[in-house]
C-alpha cells in the first residue's frame, strides 16, 4: 500500500506521488498574530503536524514551511476591512510590532503545549517583503495586474484557471456578486473577484507599515505573502499545501492564481504550483457555527486548562475525528477525551510501572522510517506495525491510529517490552507523550509514597489516630497508657520506631 490522500484540488484520494522521490516541500498557512489562536485554528496545526510526523515515520524526508501573518491581512478576505494587526494595536494602544511579537509567542506557546513540531522553516511577512516586490513584478509583466485608486489588482479574468480549486465557476460568481445588494464592492475592482497584491497610502491613510515599492509606498495585499515565502523555501513547484477549509474559496484560489499567474512558459510545462491541497474541517461550538475571533464566539488553549484540561487531552479529542470531519466541540466531550486519555495512561503504567524504563523508552528518537520498521519483531508486534500504516497511508486516518494503540495495551499476547516499544513508535505520530507522561506519573506517585508511605492503605487513618494517641500519653507520662496502646498495635501486627523526626509505624 502506498500514501493517499484526499486532493482537494481533484475532490477524491489520491494516490500520493512527491515530485522528488523519498522527499516532501510542504507549506501551511500560518496564523494572523494579532489575536490568541482559538481551539479551532489549533486544530489546523494538529492536523499539519500529524502529516509532519507521519512522513517521517512513512520514511520521508521533508521540508515544513509556515507563515506568520503580521502585515497585511485585512477583516475581510476579500480585502475589505480593517488591517486586523493595525485594529488590534490601535484598541491595546501599542505598537503592530509589540502585537505581532506578543501574539506570535502565545502561538507557539500553544502548539508546544500541544505537542505539534515546530516547522523546519517559520517565516515572518514583515521580513520578506522584497520577495513579494519581486513576485509581483512577474505577475504584473505577464499581464495580469492593472492600476486603480493607487492599487494594484489581480485581474481573474486574466487566469482561465481561476476557482478551479474550490469548483467555481468565475462567470457564476461575478453575476452572483451582482446580485447581492448587501456586498460592499471596492470600487475599484474591476471584477469582485479581482484581489490586491498591493495596497497604497490611498486604501489607508494611516497604515503603520509601508515599504518603498514600484506601485508606490503601501504594503502587500495578504494572499501574496504565502506565494512568495513557500516558493522562496520550496522552489516554484512543491508537492503540499494545507490549510482549515475556509482558505478554499478566497485565499487559497488567489494564491494558485497570482503563483501560476508569474509562471514563464517554461514554469508551466513543468506542472502546476502545487500538486497536493490538504484541508482540514471546522470545530463548531455546541449551540453555534464555527469557531471565529471576529464574531466572539471561540475558546483558546488556556481557557481549556483553566477548566482543570491538560492540553494533551484537546489533541487527543481532536486526534479521535479525522480531519475532513467536522467536529462538534463540548464540555461532555472533552471530558470523555480526559477520561480515555488518562485511562490508556494508566494501563501502560500497569505494564511497565518502572518509571526509568518509560523515561528511556520515551527519550527514544526515530529517525526516517526506523519507526515503521518491523526488524526485531514478533509476527504479532509485526501485525500491528502493519495495520498503523494502513490507517495513516488511508489520508491520515487518526481514529483508527488511535484505536490500536489502545489494542497495543491491551493485546496479552504481547509481552510487556513490545508493548512499550509499539506505543513508543505509533505515539511518535500521534504525540501524545504516553510514556514521559506515565514516566511522570510513576515518579510523582513514588514521591508521594515517600512523604506518606501508608497512602492506599485502609487502616492507616486509624493507626495514625492511635500512634498520634501514644506519643500524646509520653508527653503526659501516661505510660500505662502508652503500653495499652503498643499492645493494641502490636496485636495489629504493628511496630512503632521512635525516630529524631517523630514516630514511624510499619507493618510486621
Amino acid at each position: 500500500m502506498s500514501l493517499k490522500l484526499y486532493n482537494t484540488m481533484g475532490h477524491k484520494i489520491e494516490e500520493f506521488k512527491p515530485i522528488k522521490e523519498g522527499f516532501v516541500g510542504f507549506y501551511g498557512c500560518g496564523p494572523t498574530v494579532y489575536n490568541y489562536a482559538h481551539i479551532g485554528n489549533l486544530r489546523a496545526y494538529v492536523f499539519l503536524d500529524t502529516l509532519d510526523r507521519t512522513l517521517t515515520f512513512l520514511g520521508y524526508d521533508k521540508k515544513h514551511v509556515m507563515n506568520i501573518t503580521d502585515v497585511g491581512h485585512l477583516t475581510g478576505d476579500s480585502d475589505d476591512g480593517e488591517d486586523k494587526m493595525v485594529k488590534t494595536a490601535e484598541e491595546k494602544h501599542q505598537t503592530v510590532m509589540d502585537i505581532a511579537k506578543f501574539y506570535t509567542d502565545a502561538f507557539f506557546n500553544d502548539i508546544d503545549r500541544l505537542n505539534i513540531l515546530r516547522p523546519d522553516v517559520t517565516c515572518k511577512a514583515t521580513e520578506h517583503i522584497n520577495e513579494m516586490i519581486e513576485l509581483i513584478k512577474k505577475i504584473e509583466a505577464n499581464g495580469h495586474t492593472y492600476m486603480a485608486g493607487g492599487n494594484l489588482y489581480f485581474d481573474v479574468s486574466t487566469y482561465d484557471k481561476y476557482g478551479k480549486l474550490a469548483n467555481l465557476q468565475l462567470d457564476e460568481l461575478m453575476e452572483g456578486a451582482g446580485r447581492r445588494k448587501e456586498v460592499v464592492i471596492d470600487e475599484n475592482k474591476r471584477n469582485p473577484q479581482d484581489f490586491a497584491l498591493w495596497f497604497t497610502k490611498s486604501k489607508f491613510q494611516n497604515q503603520a507599515l509601508v515599504w518603498d515599492s514600484p506601485w508606490g509606498k503601501g504594503y502587500p495585499g495578504w494572499h501574496i505573502e504565502c506565494s512568495a515565502m513557500s516558493m522562496k523555501y520550496l522552489g516554484k513547484h512543491f508537492d503540499i499545501h494545507t490549510g482549515g477549509i475556509d482558505h478554499v474559496p478566497v485565499h487559497h484560489t488567489n494564491e494558485i492564481a497570482q503563483s501560476e499567474g508569474s509562471f514563464s512558459e517554461e514554469d508551466a510545462k513543468e506542472g502546476p504550483w502545487v500538486n497536493y491541497w490538504l484541508h482540514n474541517e471546522f470545530l463548531v461550538l455546541q449551540g453555534a457555527t464555527k469557531m471565529s475571533k471576529s464574531s466572539g464566539n471561540f475558546l483558546t488553549l488556556q481557557s481549556l486548562v483553566d477548566k482543570g484540561y491538560n492540553p494533551l487531552d484537546y489533541r487527543f479529542f481532536l486526534l479521535g475525528a479525522h480531519y475532513r470531519k467536522q467536529i462538534l466541540f463540548s464540555w461532555d466531550a472533552m471530558d470523555g477525551a480526559k477520561k480515555s486519555r488518562e485511562a490508556l495512561i494508566g494501563r501502560i503504567i500497569k505494564v511497565c510501572n518502572d518509571q526509568n524504563v518509560l523515561k528511556t523508552a520515551s527519550d527514544k528518537k526515530f529517525a526516517k522510517g526506523q519507526a515503521s520498521s518491523k526488524d526485531g519483531l514478533s509476527p504479532k508486534a509485526s501485525e500491528y506495525i502493519d495495520k498503523f500504516i494502513a490507517a495513516l497511508e488511508n489520508d491520515l486516518m487518526t481514529p483508527v491510529a488511535l484505536s490500536l494503540i489502545q489494542k497495543v495495551v491491551k493485546d496479552n499476547e504481547l509481552n510487556p517490552e513490545e508493548k512499550i516499544e509499539l506505543v513508543a513508535r505509533m505515539d511518535s505520530v500521534i504525540g501524545l507523550k504516553l510514556l514521559s507522561t506515565a514516566a511522570d506519573t510513576v515518579e510523582q506517585e513514588a514521591k508521594k509514597a515517600a512523604v506518606n508511605p501508608h497512602q492506599g492503605d485502609p487502616e492507616a487513618p486509624e493507626i495514625d489516630a492511635l500512634v498520634a494517641q501514644r506519643t500524646e500519653a509520653k508527653k503526659a507520662k501516661d505510660f500505662s497508657r502508652c503500653d495499652e496502646i503498643r499492645d493494641i498495635l502490636k496485636a495489629r501486627g504493628i511496630t512503632v520506631t521512635d525516630t529524631p523526626n517523630g514516630p514511624v509505624w510499619t507493618r510486621v
